[in-house]
């Protein structure tokens, strides 16, 4: 998988490349990060890379020729990959569309800046725009390396388990049950029975039961969305049940 950015700021994805499971997949080669700085294509003196709007009002607009040239260098060595713009007007993101990306061979990541970049670039050279959340950053280097982590992890060797990505929140449309590690006991809490029983179905289901609970009680719009089996009605119905009423 292959990540080219276009950023005024590359220096900033050094501590994706640095660290963590990114790092390492970088490392190893099963991705790649190359990155293209728009100042290092402007003309004049200053590496001047904003203009005021046409139309007038506050902030500046990204030039049009050095962010162009970067995108065409960037197709030009990445022939086969798309090209993303980063932008709070894009469609949001979500674990499926992650999963779509990570299928794709390589992306080019647009990380605007200012007030955002000439509408007649998006036209001509972006084939998706996304958005991480309902919210405005200063630059999209923070999404694009949202986007790359996320995609990353969900590569072939990237995590130390072959299962972990799929057990993940979203990934089957329910939020992750809760997880315990050792001491077994802290002060009056102790770990859930079933989780010391040795017994793997009977784990599973409390794992696939704490998960509809979770997602019952934090984010009933994704229980909405998703169309639950006899089993999984049955063990959220006890779910809700015992949380009300816990005697």
């Amino acid at each position: 998988m292959r990540f080219d950015v276009i950023s005024l700021f590359p220096e900033l994805f050094q501590i994706l490349a640095w660290q963590g499971v990114v790092g390492r997949a970088l490392e190893r080669g099963s991705a790649e990060l190359h990155l293209w700085n728009p100042r290092d294509y402007t003309q004049d003196p200053h590496r001047t890379v904003d203009d005021r709007p046409y139309g007038g009002g506050p902030g500046m607009v990204m030039k049009v020729e050095p962010l162009q040239a970067a995108i065409e260098d960037a197709e030009g060595a990445a022939p086969h990959s798309k090209v993303a713009y980063l932008t709070p007007q894009g469609r949001p993101l979500v674990q499926d569309t992650i999963a779509e990306i990570a299928a794709a061979p390589g992306w080019i990541l647009i990380a605007g800046r200012y007030e955002g970049i000439d509408e007649r670039l998006v036209e001509r050279y972006v084939d998706e725009e996304w958005s991480i959340g309902d919210y405005v950053l200063s630059g999209g280097e923070l999404p694009a390396m949202v986007v790359m982590d996320a995609v990353i992890r969900l590569l072939p060797g990237t995590l130390g388990h072959k299962d972990s990505a799929r057990t993940d929140s979203y990934v089957d449309g329910l939020l992750d049950f809760p997880h315990y590690t050792r001491p077994e006991v802290i002060g009056e809490a102790r770990v859930p029975s079933v989780l010391l029983s040795g017994d793997h179905r009977a784990i599973a289901r409390w794992r696939l039961q704490q998960a509809l609970g979770r997602t019952w009680r934090r984010r009933p719009d994704l229980l909405a969305r998703r169309m639950l089996n006899d089993e999984e009605q049955a063990l959220l119905n006890d779910f809700i049940r015992t949380y009300r009423d816990p005697g």
